[in-house]
């Protein structure tokens, strides 16, 4: 009965996906214009059904993704079911954003000389490499500057000259980037998982065969997911005592996406818990040397790339863009608009004011996670995880995706109980916000409102456990799958380091 239900589960996921990609093909960020034919354009009919069906699809992995989490899957039908779900999105065009577009485009004008810094993708020949890509991007970044590292930019620019800029090629190409990404992210999340005594089959299920990842990483080809790949694999080499090579892995992911130097500072932890001498070395060690190595590494792969230092005040571009998920931007808006009707003043400053505002909040709550990192009352990847999260609901810009970045990091750490759940409750609304084209229509929020209400009355009823797992409070014995999946580690990397100050 239990395998059945398992093999059950991973059919019915893998049909949700295949609904997914089909309706795509129609329904997706299809581009302006393909040369091959094979990603255009069938009309608004076309349209209308093809998103319907995405929808349903859509309704059918996340069904299939609880219900699978309440079974006793080990870590093989995990990964099995993972290959399953995510093999019908390889050949599909960009869902769920365009973001793809961008990546094309800025990698060829790397290629063409371009200062990706100061410009945006419209100073590319149409007629020229990554044209079609320029025309396909979304009106909001046609003359935006990159916000992304440079050796994200590298990648890109490889993709572009190999594939000359061509849209089927060159997007198909940048999915293999993702997978790769999303390959770290699964050998991490199991030795993360293993050095802090949880499943591995857990930390799979909420860390990658979550839906939200699927659709935005594998589908929609965000970079996060090598930000994220990258960074994982950079903490587990300093929870090995590595922290020199994890150091410089994290600094790697910061060239792809900055939000990934949180991390340096809880590896700065483990390296303090580590460190001997005086009371002011360590300190000194924990604090500096893992953000030196990351500089150094961020120097060198920028003078290897060639694209100068201009990622450097590029990095707040994206706040300029109003997203419905930040907090902070929704609130110093109606504040904003408040003090105008009020005190007749501009809206715009009491705007970036409330954003600053939320940042300094998320740098503060930050540093008290360390320091609780450092006397021991929590493992320093668990306080990368939570700050992560604090990061994202505090960001002056928020998407969807931004979850994944805390959350792989808390599936591996976190034992099943509040928090989980709320992760779980938000993976399966925040699916719902986005079109398949990319759009976030009024409807998406209504629909990820009710998944929402949906999802947590569903928990109240029955936790998304599989069976035997005692949750926090409960009497009972062990869940057998947690015991094998999970080996209760004594080594001092599993354990939060104790504070010798």
């Amino acid at each position: 009965m239990w395998a059945m239900s398992t093999v059950g589960h991973r059919r019915l996921g893998a049909a949700g996906s295949l609904a997914i990609v089909v309706g795509g093909w129609f329904a997706g960020k299809l581009p302006v214009h393909d040369p091959w034919g094979l990603w255009t354009d069938h009309g608004s009919a076309a349209k209308a059904a093809a998103a319907v069906l995405a929808y349903v699809g859509l309704t059918v992995l996340v069904v299939a993704w609880w219900q699978y989490g309440k079974t006793a899957a080990t870590v093989r039908d995990t990964l099995v079911a993972l290959v399953w779900w995510t093999a019908p999105f390889l050949l599909a065009p960009p869902l769920y954003s365009a973001d793809v577009y961008s990546y094309i485009a800025q990698g060829s004008m790397v290629v063409e000389g371009h200062d990706v810094y100061t410009a945006g993708p419209s100073a590319l020949d149409p007629g020229g490499i990554g044209g079609d890509a320029a025309a396909s991007v979304g009106n909001h970044w046609r003359d935006t500057p990159a916000p992304y590292g440079p050796l994200f930019l590298l990648l890109s620019a490889a993709v572009a000259w190999t594939t000359g800029g061509e849209i089927v090629p060159a997007v198909l190409a940048m999915r293999v980037i993702a997978l790769v990404s999303l390959a770290l992210i699964v050998w991490a999340l199991r030795r993360l998982a293993r050095e802090h005594g949880r499943s591995e089959s857990r930390a799979l299920w909420l860390g990658a065969l979550n839906p939200l990842l699927l659709m935005h990483v594998v589908g929609g080809v965000h970079n996060d997911g090598l930000m994220i790949g990258l960074m994982l694999v950079g903490l587990v080499l300093a929870l090995r005592g590595r922290w020199i090579a994890g150091s410089a892995l994290v600094g790697l992911a910061m060239m792809v996406k900055s939000p990934a130097a949180v991390a340096l500072l809880f590896i700065g932890v483990l390296v303090h818990a580590t460190a001997t001498g005086p009371r002011w070395r360590r300190w000194a060690k924990g604090l500096l040397a893992p953000g030196l190595i990351a500089c150094a590494v961020a120097g060198g792969a920028t003078l290897i790339s060639g694209t100068g230092f201009g990622w450097l005040r590029t990095q707040g571009v994206a706040a300029n863009i109003h997203t419905a998920l930040s907090v902070t931007s929704d609130v110093g808006l109606g504040l904003g608009e408040l003090a105008r009707l009020l005190l007749g003043v501009d809206a715009e400053p009491v705007k970036s004011a409330v954003q600053t505002l939320g940042l300094a909040a998320a740098i503060a709550v930050i540093l008290v996670l360390a320091r609780r990192a450092t006397r021991g009352t929590m493992t320093p990847a668990h306080g990368l995880g939570l700050s992560l999260l604090v990061l994202v609901a505090l960001s002056p810009m928020v998407q969807p995706w931004y979850l994944l970045w805390g959350m792989a990091v808390v599936a591996a750490t976190e034992q099943y109980g509040r928090l989980a759940a709320v992760l779980t409750v938000l993976s399966v609304a925040l699916v719902y916000e986005t079109h398949p084209m990319g759009a976030t229509p009024p409807y998406g929020f209504a629909l990820a409102g009710l998944a929402a209400v949906l999802g947590t009355l569903a928990l109240r009823r029955t936790p998304v456990v599989p069976p035997g797992v005692r949750l926090p409070g409960q009497r009972g014995p062990a869940d057998s799958t947690e015991s094998q999946d999970a080996t209760a580690s004594t080594t001092p990397s599993a354990r939060a380091p104790q504070s010798t100050s």
